[in-house]
C-alpha cells in the first residue's frame, strides 16, 4: 500500500478530534473521505501533512513513518496537499506559485510541462498574478502547486467548491488522469455525487472515527450509508 493509516488518534490541545481513524490507500487509487461537518475528515488530512500532532497510532507512506515529522518534510516525502480555499500566494505570479511545488518537493522543473498537460489553460496565465485569477483558474493553480512536487499522493480538500460545471470537469478529468499516471488521491468533497464520479473507495468518518468503507457500486445497490453518514440520500 501506497499510504496507510492505523488507529489514528490526535487533536488540538485537548479536545480530541481523530479518535480512531483508518484507511490504507494503493497506488493509482482515488479514496473518498466522506462524512458530516466536523467528522475529523480535513483533520486527518493535516494529521497526514504534519500539521496536526498524532498522539497515537501510525500513518506509513511506502513504509515510512510521517507521525512525528516537521510539515515541511512532508512534501519532499512524497505526499501534496490542496487545502480548502487553495490557499495560494495571491500577489505572486502563477508561474511563481508553481515554482513553490518545484522547492518543496525538490523536483525537476521539467515536471511543470506535466501541470501544462493536465491544465492547459494555466500556460496562458504564467505572468497573471494569482490573486486575480477566477475561482475556477485558482484552483488549477492551486492543484498544478501540489503536482509541481512531483507526489506519490495528493490530498484534495474541497476541490469542487465553487466552481461551474465546466471547471468541475476539468478537475475530474484531472483526478483520472492523475490515477492512471500512479498517483494516490485522498478525496475530502461535500459534493457527494461527484466525490463518487471519480472514487475507487468511499471511507465515512463519524466522529472521529472510521466507521464504514465500501465501493461506490454498492452505494448505487443500498444508499443507506450515505444517509447515515453524510445526511445525503440518493
Amino acid at each position: 500500500m501506497m499510504l496507510r493509516l492505523d488507529d489514528v488518534r490526535g487533536g488540538y490541545g485537548r479536545v480530541a478530534v481523530l479518535k480512531g481513524v483508518g484507511f490504507a490507500l494503493a497506488a493509482g487509487e482515488v479514496l473518498a473521505l466522506l462524512g458530516r461537518n466536523g467528522a475529523g475528515k480535513t483533520t486527518t488530512l493535516k494529521a497526514i501533512m504534519g500539521l496536526l500532532p498524532v498522539r497515537s497510532g501510525r500513518i506509513v507512506l511506502a513504509g515510512t513513518d510521517l507521525a512525528g515529522r516537521e510539515p515541511h518534510t512532508i512534501p519532499g516525502l512524497g505526499v501534496a496537499y490542496v487545502p480548502q480555499g487553495r490557499r495560494l500566494f495571491p500577489f505572486l505570479s502563477v508561474e511563481e506559485n508553481l515554482r513553490m511545488g518545484l522547492f518543496a518537493g525538490r523536483s525537476d522543473p521539467r515536471v511543470l510541462e506535466q501541470v501544462y498537460g493536465l491544465f492547459p489553460a494555466v500556460r496562458g496565465r504564467l505572468r497573471q498574478r494569482a490573486g486575480t485569477l477566477s475561482g475556477g483558474q485558482q484552483q488549477m493553480v492551486a492543484m498544478g502547486r501540489a503536482l509541481a512536487a512531483s507526489p506519490r499522493v495528493l490530498l484534495l480538500d474541497e476541490p469542487f467548491e465553487g466552481l461551474q460545471p465546466s471547471l468541475v470537469e476539468a478537475i475530474l478529468g484531472a483526478v483520472s488522469r492523475l490515477r492512471g499516471s500512479g498517483v494516490a488521491v485522498v478525496l475530502v468533497e461535500q459534493r457527494v455525487d461527484l466525490a463518487l464520479r471519480v472514487a475507487d473507495r468511499v471511507v465515512f468518518l463519524q466522529n472521529g472515527v472510521t466507521e464504514h468503507e465500501t465501493l461506490p457500486a454498492t452505494l448505487d445497490k443500498d444508499p443507506e450509508p450515505l444517509y447515515r453518514y453524510v445526511g445525503v440520500r440518493r
